[in-house]
Parts: structure tokens; sequence; C-alpha cells
């Protein structure tokens, strides 16, 4: 794909019309004919868009993977930031710590001072995702714990060493991440992601039946309570506050104390299970992504259910003898979702809007940052935005809207975001934070319209195409005994089947599979036959990678298709640099 200028269309979007004109070749205006102050101060270099009367700044960039983020009453806002692990394989973290304090000292829109604290990769951490404060402290999930930090009177960056809050919390698998929230009363509601998809004995492998019991849930797939002003807790199943919830990364309360989270739904029902989903075009839709209020005891239906959007209700999951959507069973006695969205955007963050400095319409709504997909395929990958939910009275109140949009860029795929929207928090004054873990960005949104402004959508982002460049043709070898015609029909292949979606659509690799373009296999001898076999069988137990691959790549191939597809692998394994 050539490259593409990002030109963002829209009154209120965050690109304004210099940038227009600069994408279509004409001249930006003048400075002199600028309005004196303009309707939203750095907003070209955002990248996003948003409603119209919403404006964002960069509040702070490169800062690390910023994960959750939380806001100070003096507006410090303090960011987790996560590397180390298989998430973020490719980088360390930053020597002094891997909490950020930032604070805008000038009142420009932007942190000028930026401030590494706790524990350092020398230290052992590998940070974490959650953050949050209560009292007089930071809270951070670090590893297999949850830490404090004292704040001295007046201080915003913690010198202390960490008091440890919460340890024994459960690691490893497809869901290591401990985000949490604190109410007033010192409350600690800790969610503990699922080690597995389904809770299959062979993690996503197809036509594997799900555990039963599945002992999983003993420790895993739900939210925890402990206490905030407590020290030294242990993890333990007794804790348990509800379960059947997969990962339900985002937890926040209304003005009454209701927690909501969010859940990410189930993936591969048709890789896993093609026979019972025929139509791949519906299928790519389930299950939905789900925000849930949660209340004591409750079971949302993990592993034995997923939530149909199509029908609206809590279905029975194949691995626990669904037929593909009809069946019900079990699920019946489950807690359906408050509000359902799009299938694998993948809601990593929410917040319940309760400040003033927005349109009265957006007060109680829950802003939810979506991470972006990997299992859409064959259909193209989405999310990648950040969504606001109406909500009254405990229920949805209406359809969601994308609230800002453009994070990814031209290219909407896992490998290739140029930003991916992680976390979300409200600011004294009410602005909305807007954290990102590919680049380290934080963006700050502002309102300047009028009070009484209805619920809208960002506009769509646009991309300009510039006058195409002269490409050198790229052309890959062909292995021994399969012909051009194989790659070339593999390529295609492994772009529209689930390849691309773990290993990126140019075989370069991504968070969830390895690069295949570096000629260095990390389970084949690089030859033919052997991807064939590699393929064929899949991989169940992946030596660097989180979660394993199901035969085939869980595509239904043919003896043909696999065949071109194992070439293409072969020849981007074996192409000259």
């Amino acid at each position: 794909m050539r490259a593409r200028i990002m030109a963002i269309a829209g009154a209120g979007s965050a690109v304004g019309l210099g940038a227009l004109l600069l994408a279509s070749g004409a001249s930006a205006p003048s400075a002199a004919a600028a309005p004196a102050k303009a309707a939203c101060a750095g907003a070209e270099e955002t990248g996003i868009t948003l409603p119209p009367g919403f404006c964002a700044t960069v509040f702070a960039d490169n800062v690390g993977n910023t994960r959750h983020l939380a806001v100070a009453a003096d507006g410090t806002v303090y960011a987790n930031t996560w590397n180390g692990s298989s998430y973020f394989r490719n980088t360390k973290g930053d020597p002094n710590g891997f909490l950020v304090a930032m604070q805008d000292t000038g009142h420009s829109g932007k942190a000028d001072k930026i401030t590494h604290f706790g524990v350092t990769p020398a230290q052992g951490s590998h940070g974490g995702t959650g953050v949050g404060l209560y009292k007089n402290f930071v809270y951070a999930e670090m590893n297999d714990e949850i830490v404090r930090y004292p704040l001295a009177p007046g201080s915003d960056v913690p010198t202390d060493k960490p008091q440890v809050v919460l340890s024994g919390m459960p690691l490893g698998g497809d869901h290591p991440m401990h985000p949490f929230v604190i109410d007033a009363k010192g409350q600690m509601f800790v969610d503990m992601g699922t080690a597995t998809n389904s809770c299959q004995p062979k993690n996503r492998q197809p036509g594997v039946p799900g555990a039963e019991p599945c002992v999983e849930k003993e420790t895993r797939g739900g939210t925890w309570l402990y206490s905030a002003d407590k020290l030294g807790q242990k993890f333990s199943p007794a804790e348990r506050y509800i379960t059947g919830l997969r990962n339900g990364m985002g937890l926040s309360f209304d003005a009454l104390g209701r927690l909501y989270a969010t859940q990410h739904g189930r993936d591969q029902l048709i890789q896993n299970w093609g026979k019972l989903y025929p139509d791949v075009k519906q299928t790519v839709e389930l299950p939905s992504e789900e925000l849930v209020l949660e209340t004591k005891g409750a079971d949302f239906g993990w592993p034995n259910c997923y939530y149909d959007n199509f029908q609206h209700k809590l279905v029975l999951a194949p691995e626990y003898g669904g037929d593909g959507g009809k069946a019900v069973g079990v699920c019946a006695s489950k807690t359906p979702p408050v509000a359902a969205f799009p299938a694998h955007w993948a809601p990593n963050d929410m917040t319940i809007y309760k400040a003033k400095a927005f349109p009265a319409a957006y007060r109680g709504g829950a802003f939810i940052a979506f991470h972006g997909s990997w299992n859409r395929s064959p259909a193209v990958q989405d999310g990648f935005n950040v969504v606001f939910q109406p909500l009254k009275d405990g229920k949805a109140n209406g359809n969601y809207v994308v609230f800002a949009d453009g994070f990814a860029g031209p290219g909407k795929a896992t490998g290739k975001a140029t930003f991916r929207p992680t976390g979300v928090a409200v600011g004294p004054n009410g602005a909305l934070y807007i954290s990102d873990d590919v680049k380290g960005r934080i963006w700050k949104v502002t309102y300047q319209g009028p009070a009484n402004a209805p619920i809208a959508s960002a506009p769509a982002p646009v991309y300009a195409e510039p006058a195409p460049a002269a490409e050198a043709a790229v052309t890959l070898p062909t292995p021994p005994g399969a012909t051009a015609a194989q790659v070339t029909a593999g390529m295609a292949l492994f772009k529209s089947k689930t390849c691309a979606a773990c290993h990126g659509a140019d075989a370069a690799g991504g968070s969830i599979g390895p690069p295949l373009n570096t000629g260095s296999p990390l389970w084949t001898d690089g030859s033919l036959a052997s991807i064939t076999d590699l393929i064929t069988k899949g991989v169940p137990t992946p030596k660097q990678y989180r979660s394993p691959m199901p035969p085939m790549g869980g595509a239904q191939l043919t003896p043909d298709e696999l065949n071109a597809v194992a070439a293409y692998v072969w020849a981007v394994g074996h192409q000259k640099k």
C-alpha cells in the first residue's frame, strides 16, 4: 500500500482546514488570516477526529507503553506502563521506573514536567496496566502485585519505596493484566483476566470441548474485592466478587457508586468451529464486546456463554454444547450486558463521565477505549477508537457513537496501527485524557462549544492519496517444488484468511504471532515441507508468544490453499532484503 497523507474533514474535527488544504495541494491560509485565538490549539498534531466543539491536544508523547491513567485533584496525570511481556517484547521500559507523573505547569494543554518513577526494569519489574489514586497514595499494578506509593504533601512524584497491598495474583496465559478501581470507601475491585479463550484443556484448538468444571474460574475470569487500606493481602479464590467475565479491562463507578465493567468477548468461533458458523460475513461480528453492571455474586456467562448481538441474548458456546447460536441452556440464568458493541474491538478501559465540562447529554455515560481487533478475518480489522455510550438508571440510554477516531491511521491492523487507545480518565476540570500503548501518546480532550449540544459522532477520518511514487517491484522467490502462481495465490490467502491477523498483512509479525519474513523460523527448518507440516498441525504451545496457533491457522484451507499459503510463507522467509 502506498504511503498516504491524513486529511481530516469536519467542522469539529481535530485536524483543521490547513491540513485539508495541504493534503489537496492548495496553500494553507497565512498566519495573518487566522483568528486571534485558534478554535483548537495544537489540533493539527493530534491525528484524531472529534465531534463538533471538542478539541484535543497532545498532552504527552513517547512516555512508554502507556496503559491506564489516573488524574489527581491538582491535574497531575499518572500512567502505568507495561514492558517486557509477550505484548511488548521489543521494549524494556524506562530505566527510571514504569510509572509516569505528568504535569502541565504552564497551562498550555501539554505536559511540561514528565517524571518516571517506581520500580525499574533492573529491579525486576515489568510494569503493568492498572493505576489509581486513593487518599495520599498512588496505587499501581506491577507483575503479580498491587503496590502503593506514599505522596508527600505538595509532591507529585513519590520517592519512598512501594508498599505491597496485594500479592500472588495469577499471571500468564492470554490475559495476565490486573486493572483495578478504588471507591470512596477504600474498596478495591480487581479484575483477573482468563488464561484461556474458552476454558479448553487445549487452548484455542478446533473442536476441543471446554473443561467441565472450569477450574480456571476459581482464580480467574472475574472481579475480586480487597481493601485499599490494608497492606499485605494475599490473593485467594475467597475474595471473588463476580464471575464469568473473560477480561474485564475497564472498571468505573457512576455517581451512585454502581460498578460498571467492560468485557472482551471470546475469539475464534469461525476458526475453531467453522462447521457451526457457515455464514462468515455474520460470524465475524460474533460475539459482541460488552458493558456490564457488576453486582455481588453476578455471573456473566464465561466460558459457557457468549453474547449474540443479532439475537440480543446470551447463547451457549460451542465448547459447551452450543450449536452455532440457537441453544441457550444455562445461559438463560446468566447476567446479560447493559450494552453491546462490535466483535473483537477490545475494550481496554472505560470511565463514567461525572464532570460538567462536556455538554449535559454526556453526563453519566461511558467513554470506552477500544484497543482494536485482530480476530475479524477474513473481514477487515476494526475498532481503534474511543466510543461514548449513553447510560441512565443503570441501563443503556440510546446507541453508542464513535467519539474519537483516526488513531490507527490509514491501515486498521493490529501490528500496523499508528496508535491504539488503551486508557481513559477524567481530570478535575472535566477534560478527558486518552492513552496509547504503541508510541506512548496521551491526548487531552476539552470542550469549547454550546452547553446544550447533543451527543454527536466524530467525523470519519479521510486519507488523501499523494501522487504515486515510483516503487520498485518486489519479486518473491519461488520455493523448490512450487510455482510462482502458488506464491501469488498464497499471498492473497495469507491476507484474506486468518494468517495476517496474527502475523501481520506483510508477515512482519505482531504481539500475537512472530514475524515470518526474517529468515529465522522458530519451528521449522525453513523447507517447504516443514512449513506445510507446521501449518497443518498448528502450534499448540508457542515458545515465545502467549497464544497457540490452531491447525491450518484456524482457517478452513483446502489442500490447494494449504500448499499456496506454505509457498508464500517460504517465499517471504527467503526474500532478499
